[in-house]
């Protein structure tokens, strides 16, 4: 009877306690629902409310005369939540097969039923966050959110519609280093680094409240801070000759089987740079843009150095252009050195002229170490003074160091002012040498090179970039005289660059071909000699508007001469800047046209581009394109007849008799990935015309 008592008494307890933690329970709820409401209400919406930052649009790159660069584009991705709270399995299950086949039809990259094998394989591990597919462009995004199974939204399906941004380039890898690349994580190079802050713009802000799901709506545009898109970036850039920069210097790479090389142009009066080409060679034997070698290789440069030799000691009164010098054999002794000619026998006794027309080692290198051997201080100092031994600061990162050595450096020895005076033991970039001769050819006003023209935001001029003067200077009226002189006895009958010599205008310049020096082995490893080829000068020689460096590293068919490997490039851009520019043409001087008129071929295009040439050229034109922007053109016997060529949104576009740049703009803006064979017009393309844009991803054209 004690214990049942007992046991009743310990029930009550239980009873009472239990009774008294519901009323506490109550008491609390009680509480916060009318006393503490507000408190938790504000600590909930804090959670799940936070200032969100909202991501401007990053500006586009343009070339001189307008067109696209670089340009930012939404590319998204498809993924799925496979174990989301209200994941329908039955309707998975029902809708499965067709979801599978309407992937299949739109992306074409795996069969339907492989991509039901991988969705079955990704519910089963329970994956959320499986990749349907990546680089989904808007059109086709449109398509897939009303797929089956995918259109009952996120919360039942658990697909996930992921947003980026890539940068794509209408023009592939022309000037592709020179125009760099922003990427997420890594540093942007480039122009595209050296303007990452005006590109980027300044990010704004929001009030976003996160819902189910993880997503994040706007709750409050009063404290909205609008972003401010990136400036769009001008280049310099002529994107035609940039076109031929580039061509002709693989052309000469491929012919001599080179490591790398580049090619750079240059306005004589603003530094502008309106073609900067760097390619190298590849693992798999072709040539692409790889690396900067234009403004961060810095090499002996060989030659090319012996016209600031001679401007030193012009300029220090040590040396007039009638001074002779004994070439000897080719040969001649410096210590425990022999300093040779390229010749092998020499030039005999020669004036100064005609050992810089000759580029005689043993003629310059004994001029140079005769008037300096007992003072090399001066010789180092004048360089100075004209602007060499120290980086140009182009904007752009990475810029080679250049080194002019001086004669309390532990290295010095009696050998060096002699090889120094021929372009050994110094080192300088392509573009450091480049405006080095600009400067002379620009009365001697040294300006920096420039990439960037102007900034503008929604077509407005914000900013303009002057020319930069970096030394106002480098020489006397009379020591560039002489030294511009010199430049065009090299592209003469007599010179080392007589092959360059031929045309409309004159060229002015100096050849350069240096042995490479291995940081291991020295100049010579196991008999093997590498050479570097170069040409660097400016045209027209009388009135100078463009310099240009070309410089070929380890040609190896051999031929490693300056004249026959890097002169060829210099001469095709130099032709087509002429080309382009009628103003150059001495029309005077011209003989008299034929009076039969031979209309030219032409290719199609965009309407207002061919409108300009045929104004300019004054080719009778038959105008049947109807105000229409894209046209197809036809030679006939004595006009051109123009038609309009449609290009329709959703479909590929006829790129056939157009040449690449408009070609690939079209392309391009469809969507497409474009690999490019050949050169000249477009004359067949691997997907018919009209063919719905949505069932391909890439596009292959060739040109003849």
């Amino acid at each position: 009877m004690a214990e049942r008592k007992n046991i009743i008494n310990k029930a009550y307890l239980v009873f009472l306690g239990i009774c008294l933690f519901s009323l506490f329970v109550l008491g609390k709820i009680i509480m916060i629902q009318f006393m503490e409401g507000e408190k938790w209400e504000a600590k909930v919406e804090k959670l799940t409310t936070d200032l969100r930052e909202i991501t401007p649009v990053r500006g586009n790159l343009y070339t001189a005369d307008g067109n696209m660069l670089a340009t930012s584009v939404p590319i998204y991705e498809i993924r799925m939540d496979m174990k989301c709270e209200g994941f329908d399995e039955e309707a998975f299950a029902q809708e499965i097969d067709s979801l599978s086949y309407r992937l299949s039809e739109l992306f074409e990259n795996k069969t339907a039923a492989e991509y039901k094998r991988d969705l079955l394989a990704a519910r089963k591990d329970g994956n959320r966050y499986y990749r349907v597919k990546g680089k989904v462009e808007h059109d086709q995004l449109l398509e897939a959110e009303n797929f089956p199974f995918f259109r009952r939204g996120r919360f039942k399906s658990g697909v996930i519609y992921e947003k980026k941004t890539v940068r794509k380039h209408p023009f592939g890898s022309l000037a592709a280093r020179t125009v760099g690349y922003e990427r997420d994580g890594v540093r942007p190079v480039g122009l595209e680094g050296a303007y990452d802050v005006e590109l980027r713009g300044v990010p704004g802000s929001r009030y976003e409240k996160r819902l189910a799901g993880g997503t994040w709506m706007p709750i409050d545009n009063t404290n909205e801070v609008e972003p401010q898109d990136g400036y769009d970036v001008y280049t310099t850039i002529d994107i035609n000759i940039q076109d031929v920069a580039e061509s002709a210097l693989r052309k000469q790479l491929r012919k001599h089987r080179a490591r790398h090389g580049c090619a750079v142009l240059m306005e004589v009066k603003t530094g502008r740079i309106k073609a900067i080409a760097n390619l190298t060679l590849s693992k798999d034997s072709t040539y692409r843009e790889v690396y900067n070698y234009a403004v961060g290789e810095a090499t002996e440069p060989g030659s090319t150095f012996k016209l600031p030799a001679l401007m030193a000691a012009l300029e220090d009164g040590l040396l007039e252009l009638t001074d002779t010098v004994d070439t000897k054999r080719g040969k001649h002794q410096f210590y425990d050195r022999t300093m040779k000619d390229s010749n092998d026998k020499g030039f005999g006794k020669i004036d100064v002229v005609t050992a810089f027309q000759k580029s005689s080692n043993v003629g310059i290198s004994r001029l140079i170490f005769d008037r300096y051997k007992d003072n090399p201080r001066e010789f180092v100092d004048r360089l100075y003074k004209m602007g060499l031994g120290r980086p140009i600061g182009v904007e752009i990162t990475g810029e080679g160091e250049p080194k002019i050595k001086d004669p309390s450096d532990p290295s010095w020895s009696g050998t060096t002012l002699p090889w120094m005076s021929i372009g050994y033991e110094t080192l300088m970039t392509p573009l450091q040498i480049l405006t080095f001769y600009n400067a002379v050819a620009n009365d001697g006003k040294m300006v920096k090179p420039a990439f960037v023209k102007e900034l503008r935001r929604n077509g407005k001029v914000l900013k303009t970039f002057d020319p930069v003067v970096i030394n106002s200077a480098i020489a006397s009226h009379e020591t560039l005289t002489e030294a511009r002189r010199m430049l065009e006895t090299v592209v003469s009958a007599e010179g080392t660059a007589s092959n360059l010599r031929f045309g409309a205008y004159s060229i002015a310049g100096k050849t350069g071909t240096a042995q490479i020096a291995n940081a291991q082995y020295g100049y010579k490893y196991k008999e093997a000699v590498s050479y570097q080829a170069s040409f660097v000068g400016y045209f027209p020689a009388d009135e100078p508007e463009y310099t240009c460096i070309v410089v070929v590293n380890g040609p190896s068919n051999n031929v490693y001469y300056g004249n026959q490997v890097a002169g060829p490039v210099f001469k095709e851009i130099a032709d087509k800047v002429f080309a382009g520019r009628l103003d150059l043409h001495d029309l005077d001087e011209q003989e008299p046209a034929l009076t039969t008129v031979k209309i030219p071929v032409s290719k199609s295009g965009q309407k207002e581009d061919l409108d300009f040439i045929f104004n300019e050229f004054h080719v009778p034109v038959n105008d049947e394109a109807n105000g229409y922007a894209w046209v197809t053109t036809h030679t006939g016997a004595d006009t051109v007849t123009v038609e309009r060529r449609t290009i329709p949104e959703d479909r590929v576009p006829n790129v056939v008799g157009m040449g690449l740049r408009d070609g690939l703009f079209l392309l391009e803006k469809a969507g497409l990935d474009v690999k490019v064979k050949g050169k000249g017009m477009i004359s067949k393309q691997s997907i018919p015309p009209g063919t719905n844009l949505s069932r391909y991803e890439s596009i292959e054209i060739e040109l003849s």
